[in-house]
Parts: structure tokens; C-alpha cells; sequence
């Protein structure tokens, strides 16, 4: 029998072919079995992570069955000893998504697929981010991080239409199906469950606040209304600021980075806070850089939503100077 470290790397090793597979399956426009193929193979990868993950915290044993020592546990098993609170978004975007695997042996439509791509994003960033928690295996080195992001058609769901188009039983599905998601998205309101898309239209004559722009014409008859650029922002900029300083502190240890944190208290010693993470966005202006930042409004509160690059671009900055890089900060801001 395999040593259990010969296991893990060939399931670790297993793991990451399926979500690549996924990856470019979902990414490829002549695909049209997009979302039945991703969520089998999104879902494969996960369970091969977490059978890797249970060995290596409980042994070998802990992924069969007691009563049935030859077979192994389900997905829907590893979930639950491995994310053991039922209300983490993260276990509930998965759960979801298991959901729709077992639903697509029977039959899927076009239209699930705008339903369920906010649940497939967050499932992406999900899975990479738990690889390099529980493995430190950094997925970007073999995918390069621009195909992280998700290729999707994305058009109105109109219940209408459904209706017309399908039989009754399967028009029933999809829209509850699309009503489910809806509900659960701003009730759970987390990143880990949904990366949500939206697009909002504000007239203003500041350019710097638009995300696309338009001209007025005196004579309509020789004119058109275009939009020059339209960009879907809440998913070019997913990360809420506590994700960023997060994901940061991980690039540093993945890195062994000599990162010093000029405080007082040694146990923060080499931790990059949130309070480093404002040093940038003050000192850089990042907030006003729309390839980084994003604004949005909820509840008459101003929020921001940054992106990859803006965390590329703060941690190369680190790189450079890991040691001193927020003394200096301090120091410039103070001038």
C-alpha cells in the first residue's frame, strides 16, 4: 500500500488537472457542454483536494466508509468533515454547485449557465485559495492568473420566455432554480458564496467615475448613441479589503519575504494589516484607478471592491523593498 504522502501527491496532483480541465473547458467558446463540464470537473477537483486534506490531518482511514472499507467517501461527506460550520458560504457555493452536477445528468439548459456563473467564480478563487491554505501549492504558477477569470455569456432571463420555450416541468426548474440563487445571494453576501455581476449606469460629467461613456447629438437622424467601453467592475474587481490583506499575507509566507511590520508588537512583526494595505491605496491613489478599484454603493454607504492587479501591483512594490517598503510609506505620506 502507498505511503500516505505518495497518496496525497497524486491525488493533490489529480486535483489540479480537473480544475484546470474545468478552466479551459468553461473558457472555450465552441463548448456547448460549458456548465455541465465545469461542475463535473470543479466538483472532482474539490473532492480530490479534500481526500488529500482529510489524509494528511486524519490519516488514511478517514476517507472510507467505517462499514465499508474498500469504498470511498462521497464529496458531499468530505465537505462536512472538512468545512463543519453548514453556514460557511464557501461550503454553501459548493453545495450548490453539487447541486447542479447531480441535476445535469438529467438535463441542463443555456440559461443555467447565467444563472449559476456568480456561484462558478467565487468556486474558482475558492478552490485556489484553499489549495495554498491547506497545500501551499500556488495554482497560478501552472494557470496564469487572467484565466482565473471566467469567459461568460451573459443575457436577461426572462421568465416569459422560458415558459414559451420549454415544457412546463423544466420551465419550472429553471425558474426556481433562478429564484433560489437570487434569494440567497444577498442573504449569504459573501465573496466565498458569489461574486455577483452588476452593471450600474449613473449620468455624470466626470469622466473619471465612468466606467463607459456616451455623447448627446442636436440632430438624432445622422447620429448613434455608443457606448465606447462597458466593463463589468464587481468581477474585474472582486476582493474586499480584509480578502486583499489576506491573500497578501499568503504571497509573502509562500514566498519567505523578510516583510517587516514596523510596530511595536512583535507577534505582528512580519504581517501585512490592513493598516499597510491603506498605506497603498492612500500613497498610490488606487482608489481612483479603475483598473484597480472599484466603488460601489450600498445602503447610502460608499464601499470599494479591488482587483488582481491591484494586488499584483501593491506586492510587487513589496518585493522590492520588503524589509523597509512601509517605513518609507509612513514617511512619504507624512510629508
Amino acid at each position: 500500500m502507498d505511503n500516505p504522502k505518495s497518496i496525497i501527491d497524486k491525488l493533490i496532483g489529480k486535483s489540479q488537472e480537473a480544475f484546470i480541465v474545468a478552466i479551459e473547458l468553461y473558457n472555450k467558446p465552441t463548448i456547448k457542454y460549458r456548465v455541465e463540464g465545469f461542475s463535473f470537473f470543479i466538483c472532482n477537483a474539490w473532492e480530490l483536494m479534500l481526500k488529500a486534506y482529510l489524509i494528511k490531518t486524519k490519516g488514511n482511514t478517514s476517507i472510507y466508509y467505517k462499514d465499508n472499507p474498500n469504498r470511498t467517501i462521497t464529496l458531499e461527506n468530505c465537505i462536512r468533515l472538512v468545512f463543519t460550520n453548514n453556514k460557511d458560504p464557501l461550503r454553501i457555493n459548493i453545495e450548490k454547485i453539487i447541486a447542479l452536477r447531480n441535476t445535469s445528468t438529467h438535463f441542463i439548459t443555456e440559461e443555467y449557465e447565467q444563472i449559476y456563473v456568480p456561484l462558478f467564480q467565487a468556486c474558482v478563487l475558492n478552490y485556489t485559495n484553499k489549495l495554498f491554505d491547506f497545500f501551499e501549492i500556488d495554482i497560478t504558477e501552472q494557470l496564469n492568473a487572467n484565466f482565473l477569470t471566467l469567459s461568460m455569456k451573459i443575457t436577461n432571463i426572462d421568465e416569459t420566455d422560458i415558459k414559451a420555450r420549454y415544457p412546463k416541468e423544466i420551465a419550472e426548474k429553471i425558474i426556481n432554480s433562478f429564484s433560489d440563487i437570487n434569494q440567497t445571494i444577498p442573504k449569504v453576501d459573501n465573496p466565498n458564496f458569489a461574486i455577483t455581476i452588476r452593471h450600474d449606469f449613473v449620468l455624470t460629467k466626470n469622466k473619471k467615475e465612468a466606467t463607459a461613456t456616451f455623447a448627446l447629438a442636436k440632430d438624432a437622424k445622422r447620429a448613434a448613441y455608443i457606448f465606447k467601453e462597458t466593463k463589468d467592475m464587481q468581477l474585474s474587481c472582486p476582493y474586499t479589503v480584509s480578502k486583499c490583506v489576506d491573500i497578501i499575507n499568503k504571497w509573502i509566507q509562500r514566498d519567505k519575504l523578510n516583510f517587516i511590520n514596523p510596530s511595536n508588537n512583535e507577534n505582528n512583526q512580519h504581517t501585512f494589516t490592513k493598516y499597510h494595505f491603506d498605506l497603498f491605496v492612500k500613497f498610490y491613489d488606487i482608489k481612483n484607478n479603475p483598473r484597480f478599484c472599484y466603488e460601489y454603493n450600498r445602503s447610502k454607504s460608499n464601499y470599494y471592491s479591488y482587483s488582481n492587479s491591484a494586488l499584483e501591483f501593491i506586492y510587487s512594490e513589496i518585493k522590492k523593498d520588503p524589509e523597509h517598503i512601509i517605513q518609507s510609506l509612513k514617511n512619504s505620506l507624512k510629508k
